[in-house]
């Protein structure tokens, strides 16, 4: 059953409201409920699991093995962040519209890809070539002229 005490506020501990509530008067009482301290509640006793073969078996102490820090599983260490770096470049129209088809096409297979992404995924193709591969889909590749397109 809880317990009420009345505690009374003496003035010179009161602060100051800044806001526009009025503030109370030090002479009421301020009643705080408090709950009857709390009793401890008794454990219930471990039952002991006998063991399913006939044979009698000595009782083996009950201790509880004192928990040894451990360390975590050997975890493959964080990658460090790769640096990324803003970069432009110029590619003609028809080229960027082939990007958006692979994008869709990437959809389909189930493969949300960005644009850089895919791009990114072109470079590492490259990169896994030979030699003869690459100079061979370097040469397929039209040279075109860098910079801005001029304004019409």
């Amino acid at each position: 059953m809880p317990s009420t005490q009345t505690v009374s506020k003496s003035p010179a501990k009161t602060s100051r409201k800044t806001s526009g509530q009025s503030p109370r008067s030090s002479a009421a009482p301020v009643v705080k409920k408090t709950s009857a301290p709390a009793k401890p509640v008794a454990k219930a006793p471990k039952t002991a699991v006998k063991p399913a073969s006939g044979k009698p078996t000595a009782k083996a102490p009950t201790t509880v093995p004192a928990k040894v820090p451990t360390k975590a599983p050997n975890k493959a260490p964080k990658d460090k962040k790769v640096k990324v770096v803003r970069d432009s470049f110029t590619i003609p129209k028809t080229e960027l519209l082939q990007v958006g088809e692979l994008k869709k096409r990437a959809l389909t297979l189930g493969v949300a890809a960005k644009k850089s992404e895919l791009i990114r995924a072109g470079l590492f193709t490259l990169v896994s070539m030979n030699d003869a591969a690459l100079k061979k889909a370097m040469a397929s590749v039209p040279t075109i002229k860098t910079g801005r397109p001029a304004k019409n």
